[in-house]
């Protein structure tokens, strides 16, 4: 068990149901509530639902990796690649439209859960060979 992909991975589900109970009523039930068009209230609804699943599958392929050396490097750098991604979306939107870092500070998860699953990533050293040369 890679004990770095573990906490990214546990840091993952957190982010999620963060997403989904606390995110809903702040983010996506007043969004909603604005009574948009038909059309963007779809799109509000399967944008959020999409993110929630996204972060959902990359908690479970952190938690994989984990726990199997055969995928790590590969089910890792696809989620590392995704929450670097996130993180620079909410540095550069957070910064650009409202002058902030600490109005999304979102990318502070998303940059954790990143580095932990990079360091976890990385591969780990061959113990010393022993045959005889």
């Amino acid at each position: 068990m890679n004990g770095w992909l573990l906490v990214a991975g546990v840091l993952s589900l957190v982010t999620t149901g963060i997403h989904l109970f606390a995110g809903g009523p702040e983010v996506h039930v007043p969004l909603l509530a604005s009574s948009p068009p038909p059309l963007l209230q779809t799109y509000v609804s399967l944008l959020w639902h999409a993110t929630s699943a996204i972060l959902l599958i990359n908690s479970l392929a952190l938690l994989f990796a984990a726990a199997n050396g055969r995928y790590r490097v590969s089910l890792a750098g696809a989620v590392i690649a995704q929450y670097l991604a996130y993180a620079a979306l909410f540095i550069s939107y957070g910064l650009a439209y409202l002058g902030s870092l600490w109005t999304t500070p979102q990318w502070l998860a998303f940059a954790a859960m990143a580095a932990l699953a990079a360091i976890g990533a990385r591969p780990g050293r061959r113990p010393p060979s022993t045959t005889a040369a």
